[in-house]
């Protein structure tokens, strides 16, 4: 999963990209870049590995001149490794194009033979979003005869859309001209349109999540339909297609779940009353599974699980409490790589009060079940703070596959629910009891705030890959690129580091 930024402004916009990024850094921690331009200074851009504060300093805020660029943060996603390339990505020809990318292509390998055998373009990374840049590149070099106009740069995105297989959101900066918007056909994952009324000229972003809009004072437009295409001019004209294409809205439920901010609006769904319904529906799985339980507290694991536990507590009638203090300085455990860092960060990531566990039966509220070694670890500390019973709760159902589309659930094997029992699973989690929310229960939760939406990517759960031509030997062959194995081989053999780049 990856964050991604762009904006065409008559201001600076460094630090308004910077701004961004850092209210997207959740979704992606591994690494983060900006790229801007503007005729007098040329292209500038930074990036490397780390968070927002570590990549960008005064220097190099003061370097990145110009009123249009695009930003990226990112955390690696099928074949990735730590120190994988930061984004955004650059090709010179033509005119120059930079791209940041949220999402996975599915059809990678063939895309990358056809694009050097054929094509005739040089690949220098094993990232997909190199990938997508050199299709959209190559496709916009032999519609163009000059200066491009709007109509090559909407039919250079339809050859892309029908190129490309898997779930993508696109900031692509042509220099020179403007930069281009796009969602996958499917919208699989989220973007969306802002604008800003400044001295009479309006302002445009675009970007992964509207928190970022609202971090800068833009007014939420609209999300991008899937498939459509944004072309905002350098000054400032916007123009829109939608993919005259077959088109599927299916967007990732997995954002509402976990990846989204709850003060982000997706899709016309507010995350936040998406999360409150989880909870009302796995309230309701809880009395049906468990009418005679005797739970004395409710308590959530924080932070993304807290609006639907407070939930669960209300229809339970027990009472709610903040048993966890959170270590905000430490990252999202399910994106860390590395099972022994994972482990490690539950410690020194939260922290139990005693005084609300001790004697009690206890109702732990996780927001989903990943690998496992979360809950493992967070029982544990609950039994060690006094637990007389730890129950779990998860507000979404068993993560059972793996997510092919820009969320890096790991391989098959790593997944705890993967082949297994809940009965099994809450043995390994050692759970008094474990209760799963069910897949209708959840889609019933996110879908009540936008009935227009009539089906989701839910194939993590499901096995139901919305594309359709995602194969059990794509699978496997995924599963060796994600294992933590693999991608610990990878980061051994990979330098990182930051640097500064003027084109």
């Amino acid at each position: 999963m990856c964050g991604v930024v762009g904006i065409v402004s008559t201001q600076p916009v460094n630090q308004a990209l910077y701004n961004a990024l850092t209210v997207l850094q959740h979704r992606g921690q591994d690494a983060a870049g900006i790229v801007t331009w503007s005729e007098e200074h040329g292209l500038k851009q930074r990036k490397g590995n780390g968070l927002v504060r570590d990549v960008f300093r005064s220097r190099h805020m003061m370097s990145l001149k110009g009123h249009v660029g695009i930003g990226h943060v990112r955390y690696p996603t099928a074949g990735g490794a730590r120190s994988a390339e930061a984004q955004p990505f650059y090709v010179n020809s033509p005119y120059g194009i930079c791209l940041a990318h949220n999402g996975n292509l599915t059809n990678y390998d063939e895309l990358a033979e056809l694009l050097i055998c054929e094509d005739r373009r040089h690949l220098a990374t094993n990232s997909d979003s190199e990938v997508l840049l050199n299709v959209f590149a190559h496709e916009l070099q032999i519609r163009v005869n000059g200066k491009p106009t709007v109509e090559n740069i909407f039919d250079t995105v339809e050859a892309v859309h029908r190129r490309c297989s898997g779930g993508y959101a696109i900031v692509a900066m042509i220099i020179g001209f403007g930069i281009v918007a796009f969602r996958d056909p499917n919208g699989i994952r989220p973007l969306v349109l802002g604008e800003r009324d400044n001295d009479g000229h309006k302002d445009y972003m675009v970007a992964s999540e509207s928190v970022a809009l609202d971090a800068l004072q833009f007014e939420r437009v609209r999300d991008l339909r899937p498939g459509e295409c944004l072309y905002i001019q350098n000054d400032g004209v916007l123009n829109a297609r939608s993919f005259p294409g077959e088109v599927r809205h299916t967007p990732c439920i997995f954002e509402y779940v976990y990846f989204a901010r709850p003060d982000s609006i997706l899709d016309n769904l507010s995350v936040y009353k998406t999360r409150l319904r989880m909870g009302e529906q796995l309230a309701g799985k809880i009395v049906r599974d468990f009418p005679d339980h005797d739970i004395d507290v409710v308590i959530p694991i924080p932070d993304t699980s807290s609006t639907s536990a407070l939930q669960v507590a209300y229809h339970l009638g027990v009472k709610y409490r903040e048993g966890f203090i959170k270590n905000r300085y430490i990252g999202r455990t399910f994106i860390m790589p590395g099972q022994a860092e994972r482990m490690q960060s539950v410690r020194r990531k939260l922290n139990a009060i005693d005084l609300e566990f001790r004697g009690k039966n206890v109702l732990l509220v996780d927001d989903s079940i990943v690998r496992g070694t979360t809950s493992q670890q967070i029982i544990k500390l609950a039994r060690e703070a006094g637990a007389k019973k730890v129950y779990f709760a998860s507000a979404a159902p068993p993560v059972r596959y793996p997510n092919v589309y820009g969320i890096d659930m790991p391989a098959a094997s790593e997944l705890i629910a993967n082949g297994r029992t809940v009965e099994e699973i809450e043995k390994i989690i050692g759970a008094d009891r474990l209760i799963y929310q069910d897949l209708h229960g959840l889609v019933r939760a996110v879908r009540h705030g936008n009935s227009a939406i009539t089906e989701f990517d839910t194939s993590c759960f499901s096995g139901e890959y919305v594309t359709g031509e995602v194969t059990p030997e794509y699978l496997d062959e995924l599963e060796a690129r994600r294992n933590d194995a693999a991608k610990q081989a990878r980061a051994k053999s990979s330098s990182s580091g930051a640097k500064v780049v003027s084109l």
